[in-house]
């Protein structure tokens, strides 16, 4: 079995300890907020929080050797030069130069934000009102619920949790042995066992509370559902077919609305539904513009109703053929009563958006 980031890390989101225009007080509580943070930190900004450097006054000489200094935890403030962050992945990187600290000022240093640490954003010219939207958006989905999602095949078992952010793969089980061949009786033996010890892993995994939608191709997944309610899992639960089994079921229980009720709400499933709205708008030629020149047009002509954008997309601040940054456009779009969409690019159709140059906007008529 290969397991990843357990439901601790995906639960309550981030904690605002402190806020104004010029700087704001963050503690990290899910992997999503690492997300969320990479966003937020530009270049221009100061990022502090407790860090390590070596304490040079801590060598000397012993027996003729030099000691090695000692490392000595410090609250550090750098001036940010850019970040690194895995999706899904427990540490967000933040380089930069140190501008506050009780050593080393002027020199290189690297912020590794996990989780539970408490840093400290500031910038001089103040957050923007984007930025304010994202920080006050990933609050409002940390709210939601979590649901998970069981992909069930014959041989192999997927867990995954549906985030603010996209699907996060948390545990893979894997049928040795197979059962595929060989006496009837043993292979059923095989199979029993085997989804016992995914039941007593997702007993283990979730929260007596936690939604878990059980789906996949043929009927593998209904025979998990009973040993769920047999083992005692009083979740609210169920079973939904699909058309394929790995990644793939998952994304399809997403983009079919296949969980109804029990996803509707969910940030992501909301994401994913606007941006289907604009595939097909886009296939029957409605009111939709994508391109940065079409969707410009649109823009100044009061007809964005909702535009979709990566959140990486958005901030990137440069013009381009003469037509004003994103950031502007998304700004213009407010202006006249629209809404701007940051999107994940961390799930298939935010790969979609991606592929048309990471924005699209929905109009309030044809163009």
């Amino acid at each position: 079995m290969k397991t990843g980031t357990s439901s601790a890390s995906l639960g309550e989101g981030m904690d605002v300890l402190g806020r104004d225009q010029h700087e704001w007080r963050l503690r990290v509580q899910t992997v999503d907020d690492l997300w969320v943070l990479q966003r937020l930190i530009q270049p221009s900004m100061s990022v502090g929080m407790l860090g390590e450097r070596r304490d040079q006054t801590t060598g000397g000489e012993d027996g003729g050797r030099a000691k090695q200094a000692e490392r000595k935890k410090m609250w550090i403030r750098l001036s940010v030069e850019h970040t690194e962050h895995q999706t899904f992945s427990d540490v967000l990187r933040v380089h930069g130069i140190i501008e506050k600290a009780p050593v080393d000022i002027g020199m290189h240093h690297t912020h590794v934000v996990g989780l539970r640490d408490d840093l400290k954003l500031s910038t001089a010219k103040g957050f923007s009102k984007l930025d304010r939207d994202l920080l006050e958006e990933s609050l409002r989905a940390a709210n939601q619920p979590q649901v998970a999602l069981l992909v069930v095949e014959g041989d192999e078992i997927i867990l995954f949790f549906v985030t603010a952010r996209g699907l996060k793969e948390s545990a893979t089980w894997t049928m040795r042995g197979g059962g595929k061949r060989g006496d009837l009786r043993q292979t059923d033996s095989i199979a029993g066992q085997f989804r016992k010890t995914v039941v007593n892993g997702l007993t283990q995994q979730l929260s007596e509370t936690m939604p878990l939608v059980v789906c996949g191709p043929g009927r593998n997944r209904d025979r998990v559902l009973a040993d769920l309610k047999e083992a005692g899992h009083q979740r609210p639960m169920m079973s939904v077919g699909t058309t394929m089994g790995g990644r793939g079921a998952a994304n399809e229980v997403l983009r079919e609305g296949l969980a109804g009720e029990m996803l509707a709400q969910h940030r992501m499933v909301q994401e994913i539904g606007l941006l289907e709205e604009a595939w097909q708008r886009i296939s029957t030629g409605g009111a939709v513009a994508y391109g940065r020149a079409d969707i410009h047009r649109a823009t100044d002509e009061g007809a964005v109703e909702t535009l979709l954008i990566g959140a990486d997309v958005l901030r990137e601040s440069s013009e381009t053929n003469g037509l004003p940054s994103w950031t502007t456009l998304a700004e213009k779009v407010e202006a006249f009563s629209g809404k701007v969409v940051q999107c994940s690019l961390d799930h298939d159709a935010g790969e979609q958006l991606l592929g048309f140059g990471g924005a699209v906007a929905l109009l309030r008529y044809a163009m």
